[in-house]
């Protein structure tokens, strides 16, 4: 019956109203997020994290509606007609609005369009700016002992204007005042405020990009706020206004801008299938994270070698794994050829770090050995201990790797047999992208740059080309030694090296030091 009935109501359009968020990608409720996975059209516009559409399918359909420089805006009717349109040849239509698609978002006219056209609409609430910057400026929007009331106002409206449809006098009683888009207005806001018997010291705060890295916060009071914004420059849209005692607990509870890594922007350069842990971990310490993928792992275009070496498996007494991707290319190859994990029954197996033992362990198998130190050197010094003498050692590896293993291992007797799986290759980056990083690398926005391994180094110094001395302006990190030296020779300096050479080491060691410069006050 629940068959049926879910089949029926799958035939209908729907129009689904999703509030984004404040701009935090995270913010997204887990319902809007499940309906950007399923959707055939997104129309969405300038307040919302495009992050968020990473969530779609690739046969989504995406429909920019916002404001574009130099570019006349598209109208609130063209928008109805466009979610309109949509809805009769898609199933699933979301328009993607900033905040709370209710809250000062047009998302009511959207709503009332698209139900007298007959058209299905859901609304799903979102996290509202009203709140949620606030929040992150270490700032609640309410307390007891400070307010038992607040109002919401929009800064669309000129505050000078002859006959306003805000009540200044009702609002300046109020404990606590939220303005939205009322940047431009600011000095007429406060002014009106205090011409209304707000007292003149009463404090404000004024937030821009709330909730994101770029965050930037101007605390004053009604009397010279404005002056302070002019002075700072950092501020611009969007920005938050919010007026009232309650702007004191900021000294207290301002927990996000005091995040380590707070506002650096930091590049990595790290494959993207293999980011991920990297990119959410910096940016969950505050970093503003830019992706720049030097790297893409690709299967070898013969398999010539590696279906060889597993025909001839039985042979092998020590196989070494010394990356992640060797686990998992290999193995895709296992599979290929109708084999499993049975077939390293008796083998002494060695993964090169902690990460490969983990992948490893995916495929039910646990490793025999792993070296303290995450390089070659460190499985040659586990090795010692080892009669390797007329032993047959497989290396699963990379087409381009370093041959400090194999040739070692043939000093000491043993038969190397290498089996190429993958290489890595520079992926394609759109002109736009290289000329935005460059542009950032030059005017000294770059705060760090990150390298996962000597081929991350050596792609992007292929990449820029004559640029890459622009890396003289940021600061240079290495996962390890490898990685460093690689660096060195090619004229460069590995300011922070991680002392376990893991991305977990790296980033400790990139938070480190920035503690560090923070108390000595440098960059």
């Amino acid at each position: 019956m629940h068959c049926s009935v879910s089949i029926l109501f799958n035939m209908n359009t729907m129009v689904y109203l999703v509030g984004a968020g404040p701009g935090d990608p995270g913010l997204i409720t887990e319902k809007g997020k499940a309906l950007l996975e399923t959707a055939d059209v997104v129309v969405y516009d300038s307040l919302i994290n495009t992050k968020l559409l990473n969530h779609c399918n690739k046969k989504t359909k995406l429909i920019f509606v916002g404001k574009k420089s130099n570019k006349k805006s598209i109208t609130q009717k063209e928008i109805n007609d466009i979610l309109i349109s949509s809805s009769k040849r898609n199933r699933v239509v979301i328009r993607l609005k900033g905040g709370d698609p209710f809250l000062f978002g047009r998302g009511g006219e959207e709503a009332e369009a698209l139900t007298k056209a007959g058209i299905l609409v859901e609304i799903v609430p979102g996290v509202s700016s009203i709140s949620a910057v606030p929040g992150y400026s270490g700032v609640p929007l309410t307390h007891r002992k400070y307010n038992s009331s607040f109002a919401v106002i929009t800064g669309h409206e000129n505050p000078d204007k002859i006959k306003s449809s805000i009540n200044w006098k009702a609002i300046s009683s109020l404990d606590t005042l939220v303005f939205l888009m009322s940047l431009k207005n600011l000095s007429s806001i406060t002014r009106k405020l205090m011409k209304n018997s707000m007292p003149p010291d009463t404090p404000v705060i004024i937030t821009s990009w709330g909730t994101l890295p770029t965050q930037n916060s101007v605390v004053g009071n009604l009397s010279d706020i404005a002056d302070r914004v002019k002075k700072d420059k950092t501020i611009t849209t969007p920005a938050v206004i919010l007026i009232g005692e309650i702007v004191n607990l900021r000294k207290n509870i301002n927990w996000f801008e005091k995040k380590p890594l707070f506002g650096k922007n930091i590049i990595i350069t790290r494959a993207s299938e293999q980011s991920t842990g990297l990119r959410d971990t910096l940016y969950s310490y505050g970093a503003n994270v830019i992706e720049l993928p030097t790297i893409k792992t690709v299967p070898v275009k013969s398999w010539k070698n590696v279906d060889s070496s597993i025909k001839n498996f039985s042979k092998y007494d020590y196989v070494i794994f010394t990356s992640v991707n060797g686990v998992k290319f290999f193995f895709e190859r296992i599979k290929k050829n109708k084999h499993d994990s049975r077939i390293f029954n008796n083998k002494t197996i060695i993964t090169i770090g902690e990460k490969t033992s983990a992948e490893l362990s995916r495929h039910g198998l646990n490793s025999d050995l792993t070296p303290r130190k995450y390089t070659a050197e460190g499985i040659l010094t586990a090795l010692k201990a080892h009669n390797l003498k007329n032993k047959n050692v497989l290396i699963p590896r990379a087409k381009i790797a370093r041959d400090i293993l194999p040739e070692t291992l043939k000093e000491l007797k043993a038969i190397v047999t290498v089996a190429e799986c993958y290489e890595t290759v520079i992926p394609p980056t759109s002109i736009s992208v290289k000329k935005d990083i460059i542009h950032k690398l030059k005017s000294g926005d770059i705060d760090l740059i990150t390298f996962t391994s000597s081929s991350t180094f050596t792609n992007l110094k292929k990449m820029l080309g004559n640029d890459i001395t622009l890396l003289n302006n940021t600061i240079i990190s290495s996962i390890g030694p490898i990685t460093s030296m690689t660096i060195k020779d090619n004229g460069f300096r590995a300011d922070i090296q991680a002392g376990k050479h893991t991305v977990e080491g790296l980033i400790v060691a990139i938070i480190s030091y920035f503690k560090s410069a923070d108390k000595l006050n440098i960059k």
